[in-house]
């Protein structure tokens, strides 16, 4: 297999991921995927049937893009190639909203859409799987500090739970990302991400050098945030003129992301 464009940490090919994953029998770390929904008219717009099947080939964990009506409609083809919800097992509580700074759609009769879900699913063993939690600095000084040690309560679970915790001056990153979208920013993509909200999910679900598969690369944003994490990545793209917009930006020297907040 020729690649399209490639770096020291970056592989991006031109095709159908139906057809290239298998030819490339790789392993990786972690899938970020953006598919087509197949819910516009437009061309590219088309959801390709068996890549759940194909992706399950290659990595364990899988964060997904996508609305609650493709998420909903597509349930039964996640669970037939043997992927799993994160939130299908208490405790397992693992997904991101993307708040964006821009509502999007022309319905006049429903709440303003301003936001994007990321579903995570995994194969196998969740003790398995590699997990490091996004922190973030909180500004307050109050490090060393135990605060409410000893005492215990009930959790919503019905479970005892131990309250005391000593502050590092960091919190848990929450499960609602605002980035602002890359409307007026330059997008290649009509869907583009940004780096900034693919920076966390990456570093959650992959560890440092590892792979990272984007098999709709489109802009090649998952592959650019996943060089600036420290990781690898290899991205495959069907459409061309995507292909030549992502090989351009990946050819920009970039600097690394810094660790903890994206």
């Amino acid at each position: 297999m020729e690649t399209y464009y490639e770096d020291d940490t970056v592989q991006l090919y031109l095709g159908d991921m139906r057809e290239i994953l298998p030819a490339l029998n790789l392993r990786a770390s972690l899938i970020v995927a953006d598919p087509p929904y197949a819910e516009t008219s437009l061309a590219w717009d088309r959801w390709p049937d068996g890549w759940l099947q194909t992706a399950a080939t290659t990595a364990p964990s899988l964060w997904c893009f996508g609305g609650l009506r493709m998420f909903m409609a597509r349930a039964p083809e996640f669970t037939e190639a043997g992927w799993h919800l994160s939130h299908d097992t208490v405790g397992k509580d693992v997904d991101a909203v993307w708040e964006k700074h821009n509502a999007s759609g022309p319905n006049r009769d429903r709440f303003r859409r301003i936001h994007e879900q990321a579903g995570h699913f995994y194969l196998g063993q969740w003790r398995d799987l590699y997990r490091e939690p996004q922190r973030i600095t909180t500004g307050v000084i109050e490090r060393g500090r135990v605060i409410n040690n000893g005492t215990k309560s009930i959790s919503h679970r019905g479970e005892y739970t131990q309250n005391g915790w000593t502050d590092d001056g960091t919190r848990l990153m929450t499960s609602v990302l605002t980035v602002r979208s890359m409307h007026r920013r330059g997008a290649i993509h009509p869907t583009e991400k940004p780096v900034e909200l693919l920076a966390p999910l990456i570093r959650y679900a992959c560890p440092p050098g590892g792979l990272v598969l984007d098999p709709f690369a489109g802009s090649g944003s998952t592959l650019d945030a996943a060089r600036q994490t420290g990781r690898r990545a290899i991205g495959i793209e069907a459409h061309e003129p995507y292909a030549e917009a992502a090989a351009r930006r990946l050819g920009t020297l970039v600097l690394p992301l810094e660790g903890g907040a994206a």
